[in-house]
């Protein structure tokens, strides 16, 4: 008789750019052992990027508040899960509460990086060397090889897959108009105002692209509305503001029928390059060298100043140059160039 299938489950990040990340360490599995079974469990949120991902056998979502241990919901969870048999659990969170569920489901090998205190948690404990791997995504495939086993020189960009009735049926319920050309702007970052660019920056584009007869469709979820809102009061309410509108599963469909995407690094430019659109991203406090967009079709724009990449939420310097000096004639020249 054949051995069965390796069971995998993978404790998901509660991150969509991260999610979208975690693709890569996904399909590097499939890649080694096709026949593997990949589920992964994960904040409810997400789960709409794992049904666009083949790799996923299932998703499991977390019945848990965020920064609440609630351990009695844990052990319930990891009991139920024992039934499944794992053979390996890998965890991309670096906290003690991620390893508490494989822990109680019993997962004979428990995989990740050393993080909070999870010594008698993980027993496939690995140390992580920052500069072996400077990428996010490489941080993710080490775990999915063994221990000082070299990562594959190339390794797998995540790929979302859309059905084209996603798309059809997206732009009818919403009644958008695509004779014309999209442009894309997510002008939001859930992360804080530092990783933004500013509003009347993104608005100069929009007016300019409308001059030449292109749609401006503004992304993003609730809590970049006053944002949008922004944008259309100095675009006197020409663009598309769907802000808030969409589910997630209707935002990836309508940035997959956009012409070119402009962007903060955020959760909806990894969708983005993940369905290989057109993309100019803008990096201020935050840095491509760890978290870039995975796609040749990617322009990325930074001034590179020196007290940048600071990772801060807000310009602990007060001045905002990162973003504010970034003038949107260098952004007009960027578009022109990709288009």
């Amino acid at each position: 008789m054949p051995n069965p299938p390796k069971k995998i489950l993978i404790v998901g990040p509660a991150w969509i750019g991260d999610m979208i990340m975690a693709q890569t360490l996904y399909k590097l599995i499939k890649q080694n052992n096709p026949e593997a079974l990949i589920d992964v469990i994960a904040p409810k949120w997400t789960h709409t990027l794992l049904q666009h991902m083949p790799e996923i056998n299932r998703a499991i979502a977390t019945p848990l508040r965020r920064k609440k241990l609630d351990l009695k919901k844990r052990y319930r969870l990891g009991k139920e899960l024992r039934k499944n048999s794992y053979d390996q659990a890998i965890l991309l969170p670096n906290s003690l509460k991620s390893a508490l569920i494989p822990f109680f489901a019993r997962i004979k090998k428990r995989t990740g990086w050393r993080g909070e205190m999870r010594y008698g948690l993980l027993n496939d404990l690995r140390i992580l060397n920052k500069n072996k791997y400077p990428l996010m995504i490489e941080r993710f495939a080490a775990l999915g090889t063994p221990k000082e086993s070299p990562l594959p020189k190339k390794l797998p960009w995540p790929k979302l897959q859309l059905d084209q009735p996603i798309i059809d049926n997206t732009i009818a319920k919403l009644k958008l108009q695509t004779h014309q050309p999209i442009l894309a702007l997510c002008p939001g970052a859930e992360y804080g105002p530092a990783k933004r660019w500013p509003t009347n920056y993104f608005a100069q584009i929009a007016l300019q692209k409308i001059t030449d007869n292109w749609q401006v469709w503004i992304f993003g979820g609730p809590n970049d509305q006053d944002i949008a809102h922004e944008i259309q009061q100095q675009t006197n309410n020409q663009c598309t503001n769907l802000t808030g509108k969409t589910t997630l599963t209707e935002a990836i469909a309508l940035l997959a029928k956009s012409t070119l995407v402009l962007t903060n690094d955020t959760g909806l430019m990894h969708i983005a390059a993940a369905l290989e659109k057109k993309l100019i991203v803008l990096y201020g406090s935050s840095s491509p060298g760890f978290t870039p967009p995975l796609s040749k079709n990617a322009t990325i724009i930074s001034l590179n100043l020196p007290c940048s990449p600071c990772f801060e939420r807000q310009c602990p310097l007060q001045h905002f140059k990162c973003m504010q000096d970034l003038k949107p004639e260098v952004v007009i020249n960027a578009i022109n160039k990709v288009l």
